[in-house]
């Protein structure tokens, strides 16, 4: 009996999960942890965000027990938690990901009628902080994936879907041609993300159009292609490997970086729930396994395939024929 009692304690932390999700993305959206830094009444809180007191009060309280807030003399304020990634100024902000996050509760509301029907459920959706919020993402691991790229002999790289440009950025600054493709609007937010970071980009350029129908360029050493894939159909996919293909010189190499799937599909539960993202948000995305992308490799003529693990994640390489 003790252990069907530890496993429905199990089963309701899952489900209950919602709670606390629901509780930071509101916070977050009321822009709560900007005005913690330095010590608040719930009262004076809610004055300035025009909130409900008692409201604002309980939603204070519940931060306060999920640790990201301290409470003293009726006083909230911000964790060092909080203060490291809730807060605009720190390197490591997460706040633009979890507005992408709140769009998502949206989307995800709607998945009932989505596996009724199979179309995706997509009324919201936030684009700059999408963007941004992967470079909220990638500034944790950036450095480590692009060294596990390896950058021996590249002079020209296309980070294709390159979005909020992190990893182009971490390429120029050992010296390589990076050229970022993606749409325009994600151009001109990945233009102030580079900006923004400080870094000189007299070594990143930029090509705006549509990867599955636009020219992509040509005479690439490189083609990186990170979380691009599970947007995309079976068939998608492997148009836009053939197409980077044809954009590379002779012997040169493809890096495709996605979520890691094992080949039942359902493992990590982590990827497994990714690709009902998908499901809800694109006609016909969903996360792939290495061994189906590095099929696609050698479909199109790609041969030294491989894949190496990144913590969540999973390279797969492959390289042109000479």
């Amino acid at each position: 009996m003790a252990n069907i009692v530890e496993q429905a304690k199990e089963l309701r932390k899952t489900w209950s999960g919602f709670w606390s999700s629901r509780v930071i993305l509101t916070a977050n959206n009321y822009r709560a942890f900007e005005h913690l830094k330095s010590p608040k009444t719930a009262q004076e809180l809610s004055g300035i965000l025009r909130t409900d007191r008692r409201a604002t009060e309980m939603l204070l309280d519940a931060l306060t027990g999920l640790g990201l807030l301290r409470k003293a003399s009726l006083r909230y304020k911000n964790t060092s938690l909080a203060r490291r990634f809730l807060t605009a100024e720190s390197p490591f902000y997460q706040g633009d990901i979890l507005r992408h996050a709140d769009a998502l509760w949206k989307n995800w509301s709607g998945l009932d009628e989505v596996v009724k029907t199979g179309k995706p459920h997509h009324v919201a959706h936030d684009h700059p902080s999408f963007i941004k919020g992967m470079h909220n993402l990638a500034v944790f691991k950036a450095r480590k994936v692009i060294n596990a790229v390896g950058l021996r002999g590249v002079k020209k790289v296309l980070d294709l879907g390159g979005g909020p440009g992190t990893y182009a950025m971490e390429m120029a600054k050992k010296g390589i041609s990076v050229t970022l493709f993606d749409r325009q609007e994600t151009v001109d937010i990945a233009r102030s993300v580079i900006r923004r970071a400080g870094v000189r980009n007299r070594n990143i350029g930029f090509l705006q159009g549509d990867f599955l129908h636009d020219d992509i360029g040509r005479d690439y050493n490189l083609i990186f292609i990170s979380q691009v894939l599970h947007s995309c159909s079976e068939e998608e996919s492997l148009q836009l490997i053939e197409k980077s293909r044809d954009a590379l010189n002779a012997g040169g190499r493809i890096v495709v970086q996605e979520f890691y799937l094992k080949k039942d599909r359902a493992h990590p539960a982590s990827s497994a729930l990714f690709s009902v993202n998908m499901l809800v948000n694109t006609p016909a995305g969903r996360c792939y396994s290495s061994s189906e992308i590095k099929k696609w490799l050698a479909k199109t003529g790609f041969r030294d395939i491989r894949n190496a693990m990144m913590d969540d994640t999973v390279l797969v390489f492959g390289k042109k024929e000479k």
